[in-house]
């Protein structure tokens, strides 16, 4: 704890900006449920009333509070876009290791796969799935998890070929190790500091398509509470000069700011460069 806090002291404002960010949104969409005035879907006034006392940011297109409306967004699409990176995480960090510390055809075989599918534009082939498949939640994750992990792949296989010649992994398989054991207790611990800034990474990059798909209507489904189809849902009030729309919009970029800068950061620490 005293080593962590001695870091978070020597990390640049940029880090600590970030870390502010991401500590918030993770606050609002833990506890949510206990500051919000109002139920989630639950329809409170007129549709478009103004900012003011009783609706703090007014209310949406069918009469629900707004900022009720972004606080359960921010709980609903973080935590969906969180749990599929983490999927396309064990998917792609597997199959890389594997291919690496196996080789051969294996390698081949995996590798011309995930060409295959880095081929084909990512939100056009979600598009296409999810419009087959349909747009239930547990469709959506594996999906945009299974188009992500074609890139969390590539760079695990690229950290894992590096690790795989080194003379303790070749120390292991002479003593019989198995071959998930040398993934999980050789490759893994070794490839972890470019991984977790690539994840962050990815969180923005999934974060950003869930609510890219979700402003077209194939994302996370109404009345679930979503920042991609609040802007949809509001877009009219633009045209009359209200800047309500904005607000989910603004924090989809605030988050993505934030992690970037964290991701920043631990790219400058295993880098192993001092600062200037």
């Amino acid at each position: 704890m005293r080593e962590t806090l001695k870091h978070l002291r020597k990390s640049p404002w940029s880090a600590r900006f970030g870390l502010l960010v991401v500590g918030f949104y993770v606050f609002v969409a833990i506890f949510g449920p206990l500051l919000t005035p109002y139920g989630e879907s639950e329809i409170v006034g007129f549709e478009y009333e103004p900012w003011g006392a009783e609706f703090l940011l007014g209310t949406d297109n069918l009469g629900r509070d707004m900022l009720t409306r972004l606080i359960y967004g921010a709980r609903n699409t973080i935590g969906i876009a969180f749990l599929t990176t983490l999927l396309a995480f064990l998917i792609g960090c597997i199959a890389g290791f594997l291919a690496a510390v196996v080789g051969g055809w294996t390698e081949q075989g995996i590798s011309r796969v995930n060409d295959i599918l880095m081929a084909i534009p990512q939100l056009i082939f979600a598009l296409l799935i999810l419009t087959i498949a349909g747009t239930s939640i547990p469709v959506l994750v594996v999906v945009i998890a299974v188009l992500d992990s074609t890139r969390v792949y590539r760079l695990a296989r690229a950290v894992a070929m590096n690790i795989v010649v080194m003379d303790y992994v070749e120390v292991a398989r002479l003593r019989g190790e198995g071959l998930w054991w040398i993934m999980r207790s050789e490759v893994l611990p070794n490839a972890l500091p470019p991984l977790v800034a690539e994840f962050g990474l990815r969180f923005c990059f999934v974060f950003l398509l869930l609510s890219a798909l979700s402003f077209l209507g194939l994302g996370i489904q109404p009345p679930t509470a979503d920042w991609g189809s609040m802007v949809r849902d509001n877009a009219t009030l633009i045209t009359f000069g209200d800047f309500t729309p904005i607000l989910p919009a603004a924090s989809i970029a605030l988050l993505t700011i934030g992690v970037n800068f964290i991701v920043d950061w631990l790219l400058h620490k295993s880098s192993g460069l001092k600062d200037g």
